[in-house]
């Protein structure tokens, strides 16, 4: 099977809906390039890295992701703030959001969840299973 066979055969779906394009905003830069690396490298996903809040707010209409990978923690605009503000762009307002985070307790994962979060990702991760784990989480999703 070829590398472009392979990759589409990994794509994940959600109804008709595959997963391919993800918006992944993290301040921290080793990071953000290892889970980019991972994702797109591993999971032949289409990743558009974001350092901000702010810069995420600007890149999502022009990007169009199916999926946003979004850190809770970061300077000035955190996580919840930015998901917030994502819910209030027409272009962004139903797209899945998946937090990113070393605080992973029970009471701060529902607190997401009711921030309109579609699932947690703790920190830290394994990049060789980043990609398997977002698409598990895709495969979720309600269709």
């Amino acid at each position: 099977m070829s590398n472009a066979a392979a990759k589409a055969a990994n794509v994940a779906k959600v109804g008709d809906t595959a997963l391919q394009r993800i918006l992944f905003v993290e301040d921290d830069l080793d990071i953000q390039k290892i889970a980019k690396l991972a994702l797109e490298a591993l999971g032949g996903f289409s990743v558009l890295a974001c350092a901000s809040g702010p810069e995420a707010l600007d890149a999502v209409t022009g990007f169009a992701p199916d999926l946003i990978l979004l850190d809770v923690m970061m300077p000035g605009m955190d996580g919840p703030a930015t998901l917030s503000a994502l819910r209030r762009l027409p272009a962004a307002e139903k797209i899945p959001a998946v937090f990113m985070t070393a605080r992973v307790q029970a009471h701060e994962l529902a607190g997401y969840r009711a921030l309109g979060a579609a699932d947690v990702i703790a920190k830290p991760f394994d990049p060789m299973r980043l990609s398997d784990t977002v698409r598990g989480i895709w495969d979720t999703l309600p269709r």
